[in-house]
């Protein structure tokens, strides 16, 4: 009998082992089947208003596309990063604009919680908490912090989606227009679909003030839908990358240093009236560590 029990018990631990190979591999797949070229539509609307202000305005509802390439940068067992490029213009004078990138880490347990303010919070979750979970990082076009959660990605009836909720700092569609709220609590759905992939939002716009309760003034409903195209429709945003490639790199490597102090994070809006996406955009003048590096400095509190 116990030698029957010990064979049952190694069996379980096999098929619980097969079964955890086989959903991380699944996982892997999901994720990268974001990357490649897409025709992208933006849709954006605001769904609710709790202001009790008869003279509020809500945001104009948003309807944008465009072309999209979406770049593997990176490919290892329990990180995948991928850098977003966004097609522009004509087709004969295309312009890139390097747009937002998102990192995916399995079982992370350190993350980022954006507080209010340009501020992030350093939390370190259990490891039970995330087992089996994969934290999605976003960051800004300058590879500056924006959001990250970590959630399970789930592959049933056909379907691979991943949903997590967390704070944001505000859009950049909204940030320019609007200083009535000052944190986007965002839900975010990522689903593969058979041509592509959708990106679903459901957010909160928060009013956060330290020592209150949130209070939320608006809702918003967002629907990006990535439609898969020939890869060949991409080549001008595949072209900037390897040019400018080298660069990031070194970008990249700098905030990774800022994050490994594994403390509280503030960022300043400007410095000397710039954006830090003004100076690190700018690839002519901004392309080496001794001219990036000090850059970041400046921005970090």
């Amino acid at each position: 009998m116990k030698q029957v029990a010990l064979t049952t018990l190694l069996l379980v631990a096999l098929f619980t082992q097969i079964y955890a190979q086989s959903k991380l591999q699944q996982d892997q797949k999901a994720i990268k089947n974001m990357c490649g070229c897409y025709e992208v539509n933006f849709n954006f609307a605001e769904t609710f208003e709790y202001s009790g202000d008869s003279t509020y305005m809500p945001s104009a509802t948003k309807h944008d596309k465009g072309i999209e390439w979406v770049e593997l940068v990176q490919d290892d067992a329990d990180k995948i990063v991928m850098q977003h490029l966004l097609i522009v213009g004509s087709k004969e004078r295309p312009y890139i604009v390097k747009h937002w990138r998102q990192d995916w880490e399995f079982e992370n347990t350190n993350l980022y919680v954006y507080d209010h303010d340009n501020k992030w919070n350093f939390v370190t979750l259990p490891k039970e908490d995330v087992a089996g979970q994969w934290t999605q990082r976003v960051f800004q076009v300058d590879d500056s912090p924006r959001y990250e959660g970590s959630a399970t990605w789930v592959h049933v009836d056909g379907k691979s989606y991943w949903e997590n909720t967390t704070t944001a700092p505000l859009a950049r569609r909204e940030y320019t227009i609007r200083s009535d709220y000052n944190v986007m609590n965002r839900t975010n759905r990522h689903e593969i679909v058979a041509n592509g992939w959708i990106h679903d939002q459901d957010n909160d716009k928060v009013i956060r003030e330290t020592g209150k309760e949130d209070v939320i003034l608006a809702q918003e409903k967002g629907h990006n839908t990535y439609v898969k195209i020939d890869d060949s429709e991409c080549k001008a945003a595949q072209d900037y990358w390897a040019k400018n490639k080298e660069k990031w790199v070194i970008v990249r490597a700098k905030w990774d240093a800022v994050f490994a102090r594994n403390t509280d994070l503030m960022l300043e809006e400007k410095v000397d009236n710039k954006t830090m996406f003004k100076y690190l955009l700018d690839d002519e003048n901004y392309k080496t560590s001794e001219t990036i590096n000090p850059i970041i400095d400046a921005f970090v509190k």
